[in-house]
């Protein structure tokens, strides 16, 4: 079996980065290993699935914290209680950029996270739910 363990995910500064998914988003820190030379191997995860490896930006790769996808949404956050995501992430003071939304494949918002890349908060219908 074959599973996609981490996406990167360039950021201006590890730590903004580390509070903002944890405390905000609420993104369980998973690993902080220094590396050394001031790099860190950072991992965030929303509990199951991928990490995102958070990963400081060179001063070549600046221009793309925040826009890693050319706008499109980057990230797909699948919940199994849109409601109460959706309200917490509101009063966490999360950025979203549209009202929530039913689509065939179930209530959806898009919201941007700290640095404006453009994520998905979904929640499938429970018929959609599926192992492969």
């Amino acid at each position: 079996m074959r599973t996609l363990a981490a996406t990167t995910l360039l950021v201006r500064d590890y730590d903004e980065a580390i509070d903002y998914f944890t405390k905000t988003l609420g993104f369980e820190l998973t690993e902080d290993t220094p590396l050394g030379n001031g790099k860190r191997w950072v991992l965030v995860s929303p509990g199951a699935g991928t990490a995102l490896l958070l990963a400081r930006a060179t001063p070549g790769q600046e221009g793309h914290v925040g826009n890693q996808t050319a706008g499109r949404v980057a990230f797909f956050l699948h919940t199994d209680d849109f409601a109460r995501d959706y309200t917490g992430m509101k009063a966490r003071g999360v950025q979203f950029i549209e009202e929530p939304r039913h689509e065939s494949y179930g209530t959806v918002v898009v919201f941007k996270d700290l640095y404006g890349n453009k994520w998905d908060l979904v929640e499938r219908p429970h018929s959609a739910h599926r192992s492969t």
